[in-house]
């Protein structure tokens, strides 16, 4: 599961103007792992994109990247 933090925290710091605002929290349950990216107000729109676009793509990655851990995932970007 920390392989699959450290990949959303990279993806996050190289996308926005404040990587050192970013922060990655995770929540795991038996089958499911609920990963939540904080990151500075201003960055909000940066890791969103335009209607959605660059989070659906930070998702796919994440997913792709979960296999090897046998879990579904999801992420969750907080205000």
């Amino acid at each position: 599961m920390q392989q699959l933090e450290r990949l959303l925290t990279f993806l996050a710091r190289s996308l926005v103007d404040e990587p050192e605002e970013v922060e990655v929290s995770a929540t795991e349950s038996d089958s499911q792992v609920t990963l939540r990216l904080r990151v500075a107000p201003g960055d909000v729109g940066r890791v969103i994109g335009r209607q959605g676009r660059i989070v659906k793509a930070i998702r796919t990655l994440v997913k792709a990247a979960s296999v090897k851990v046998g879990k579904r995932v999801s992420v969750e970007v907080l205000d």
